[in-house]
């Protein structure tokens, strides 16, 4: 079976502080700025550098948790998948924007990690931080919590 893969890690700061909305359905989404900067030296010994800025979308209770926890100037650790969201303008014309839909949340300054499947905190690692996890039960280390739901993103589209 061939598969292909989505998947996008990040490490920046937020632009703004995360907007927290609600679809028509209940679902909370956030939206919030991530601006990376990458440094090198030319062939000359001139310093570069490139800033991105990449818009990231929060579902759930992730999307609750960084509205709580994130701050302008923060930075962060995000992980998810590419999203192309797609739509018509006011005056027809067909728009794209990529986003980072955000399934992983780790503000780097306080070594805390969230993810969109986690609820309550839990202990991980040795590093002093800790982690969201979705119930009081333990899962084995290195099982798959499944899969949440996907949004209806069409709620999203109306909010926008």
């Amino acid at each position: 079976m061939r598969r292909g893969l989505n998947k996008v890690m990040i490490i920046g700061r937020l632009g703004r502080d995360p907007e927290l909305r609600y679809t028509p359905s209940g679902q909370a989404v956030a939206t919030f700025p991530v601006v990376t900067t990458r440094y090198w030296n030319t062939a000359a010994g001139e310093r570069r550098s490139e800033t991105e800025r990449f818009n990231v979308v929060a579902w759930g209770s992730l999307a609750e948790i960084c509205k709580q926890f994130l701050t302008k100037g923060e930075q962060v650790y995000i992980e998810g998948r590419l999203k192309t969201r797609r739509w018509e303008d006011a005056n027809g014309q067909r728009r794209y924007s990529v986003e980072i839909v955000a399934s992983e949340m780790i503000i780097l300054g306080e070594r805390r990690r969230f993810t969109d499947r986690d609820h309550h905190e839990r202990p991980f690692g040795d590093d002093g931080g800790f982690t969201m996890g979705s119930s009081a039960s333990t899962e084995g280390i290195g099982s798959e919590p499944a899969e949440p739901s996907e949004p209806d993103e069409s709620d999203l589209e109306s909010e926008i």
